[in-house]
């Protein structure tokens, strides 16, 4: 199976999770290891659950920014202590390497509002964490800008689907197969980003 069909599966798994019982705790750990390993966004359950619940969006906009940082402190930790063992496979995975010596040049002449960019952006953040801990980004100023540009991501997205209601849950049920597909495609669009950091 390639590559696209993998993430497919993967992102179906992911969106299974908004019906179970315990989908913020889902969303939650979802959004960590997103932010250090796994490839899909938590953007996908996120939307899942507040389609349901548009009055809940917020609280889930907050879940997924509180896992989303933690996930980058263990991103950062990784790039850190663990760069050789877990680091390294993990970039190679996503076919990340050639650029991750490019990211610390990048980091020297943009620091953390690399973090700003990337984390707001649909290029894999994973990518960014390690790299920040692997090249001994302050860590506090790094923790700031993950928790700033990952907020600003997923409080928007929340504040969207909670200013549409069910007017905008109407029309994604109605186009919720081209959303689908069009969510599958930022997914590789973003590991496909990663080649912009030439």
């Amino acid at each position: 199976m390639g590559a696209g069909g993998k993430l497919r599966r993967l992102y179906h798994w992911t969106l299974a999770w908004a019906n179970h019982p315990q989908a913020q705790l889902a969303l939650l750990l979802i959004a960590m290891v997103e932010a250090s390993v796994f490839p899909i966004p938590p953007d996908v359950l996120l939307l899942a659950l507040a389609l349901g619940r548009p009055d809940l969006s917020l609280r889930f906009a907050a879940v997924a920014t509180a896992g989303s940082t933690l996930g980058a402190a263990i991103g950062y930790a990784i790039g850190w202590f663990l760069l050789g063992s877990i680091g390294i496979p993990v970039l190679e995975c996503f076919g990340a390497m050639e650029q991750f010596a490019h990211v610390q040049q990048l980091f020297q002449a943009y620091g953390v509002a690399l973090v700003l960019i990337v984390g707001f952006s649909p290029i894999p953040f994973k990518v960014i964490t390690i790299a920040a801990g692997a090249f001994g980004l302050s860590f506090w100023s790094f923790m700031a800008a993950a928790l700033l540009s990952r907020g600003a991501r997923f409080y928007l997205e929340g504040a969207l689907m909670r200013w549409g209601g069910e007017r905008l849950r109407n029309w994604i049920e109605a186009y919720f197969e081209w959303m689908t597909v069009l969510v599958v495609l930022l997914v590789l669009a973003g590991f496909g980003g990663v080649w912009l950091l030439k």
